[in-house]
């Protein structure tokens, strides 16, 4: 039987790691996981971890989940893949006309890729073709917020605000405009969180105003910005932000890979906001943490803008996996949950017992800003501390949690399972280490 450490010993020689300083496992071991169950990840050794993040935000209904598992093995006696140039699906064509249901039949044409960088990429393509084919071509650039975060491929990260990758990739990208982001954190006394959105806004206002003629979109995470720090705002900054883009002929692309599918309280952030987007990004928890698939929907406005006999009009992307029928059979199963189980309004109900949980952890002396969004849960731990996100994540695995800090920012995105006792001991053994981990 494989071990943990004999597993390890051949990952470090076999295998480069996403977003790693290798060097730091010559004295971190990381875990190898052996099988899944539930809200659990098992090692080689048999030891279990709590999966508190949903592993990277994508395991909504747990690991080996009964009813995607059917769908799978299902799919996979029919079809596996097939060129989708030229060639359809059923697995394909029902997933996009349920995501278009989902958006009240606002948005549509789905256009499918593997991940959220991907979307993010077909995106910002799709806005500039679109001005391109409207014989405006100038139209080339991109606004985004401080501390926003879309992806790390050259044209996401153009409009990612994460200093360690862009000091690195920064002479690959192009340049576009950062606007202040509307963190409620960033109150002034006597301000609410609405009132810093629309003083926010002002700013988007001001820029657009002044450049719009070569401004092609506004790209956004509705509600959080989770990558760098869980910066939770208020609504009304999406529904000033598409005013405004309505005003100065601006495409509004909401990123909804993390925040989709239910984390923020809605099954799209942008609902409580009453808006729609002109481009939304799906990815994440699109197929309950089964396989790679992300989603661009469009307006019809932006799809006929490339309906055209000459070719060169047309959208000109593409890669091999498109639409394939195991990732679009696995989304249909997760959004089978959603409608089956009464996610929405039960993740509701879970988040207040958790709430309530974790009111020690929000009253503790060295916790600052705890707040909530939906199913997402994040604070502040004080102190200087320059490693203490890795401290934090390594004492956290030695009392069966799986958490990953940004920096002395701890967080909680579970999956949509879990039961009263894991909420209990999430809540418990968080509390352990914000008192322990200095």
């Amino acid at each position: 039987m494989t071990t943990n450490l004999d597993l390890i010993r051949r990952t470090l020689r076999a295998v480069w790691h996403p977003c790693t300083q290798m060097k730091q496992h010559e004295r971190l071991p990381m875990v190898a996981v052996s099988h899944g169950s539930g809200a659990w990840l098992y090692d080689q050794n048999g030891r279990r971890y709590l999966d508190a993040i949903s592993s990277w935000w994508v395991n909504l209904f747990g690991h080996s989940n009964a009813r995607i598992n059917a769908a799978l093995v299902s799919q996979l006696q029919r079809l596996e893949h097939v060129i989708l140039a030229g060639f359809t699906h059923e697995p394909a064509v029902t997933l996009s006309e349920r995501l278009s249901e989902l958006t009240g039949n606002q948005l549509g044409h789905c256009f499918f890729a593997s991940d959220g960088s991907s979307a993010v990429e077909i995106a910002l393509k799709m806005s500039h073709h679109y001005w391109r084919n409207q014989g405006r071509p100038g139209k080339t650039r991109f606004l985004s917020l401080q501390g926003g975060y879309h992806g790390e491929t050259t044209g996401a990260l153009s409009v990612s605000d994460v200093a360690l990758f862009r000091v690195a990739y920064e002479p690959l990208l192009r340049p576009g405009s950062r606007l202040l982001s509307p963190d409620a954190r960033g109150r002034q006394v006597g301000e609410s969180a609405a009132d810093v959105a629309r003083r926010c806004a002002r700013e988007l206002e001001r820029e657009l105003e002044l450049h719009h003629d070569e401004i092609s979109a506004l790209i956004i995470e509705p509600l959080v910005q989770c990558a760098t720090g869980m910066v939770m705002y208020d609504p009304e900054y999406l529904r000033l932000a598409r005013k405004l883009c309505d005003q100065y002929q601006v495409h509004l692309i909401a990123d909804e890979i993390a925040v989709g599918f239910g984390r923020t309280g809605t099954f799209f952030a942008c609902e409580q906001a009453g808006i729609t987007a002109d481009l939304l990004c799906l990815s994440k928890g699109i197929t309950g943490g089964y396989l790679p698939l992300s989603v661009v929907l469009s307006t019809p406005g932006i799809y006929e803008a490339f309906y055209d006999d000459d070719v060169a009009r047309g959208f000109l992307h593409s890669h091999s996996y498109t639409g394939n029928p195991l990732a679009c059979a696995a989304a249909l199963a997760t959004l089978a949950i959603f409608d089956e189980d009464r996610v929405i309004e039960r993740n509701r109900e879970r988040a207040l017992s958790l709430d309530r949980l974790f009111e020690p952890i929000a009253s503790h002396a060295r916790v600052r800003n705890f707040r909530r969004t939906g199913m997402i849960w994040a604070f502040e731990v004080e102190g200087p501390e320059p490693h203490f996100a890795r401290r934090f994540a390594a004492a956290a695995l030695e009392r069966e949690l799986l958490l990953r800090p940004i920096g002395n920012t701890v967080y909680f995105m579970p999956p949509y399972i879990l039961d009263d006792g894991q909420c209990e001991m999430l809540a418990a053994r968080s509390l352990e280490l914000v008192d322990q981990v200095r």
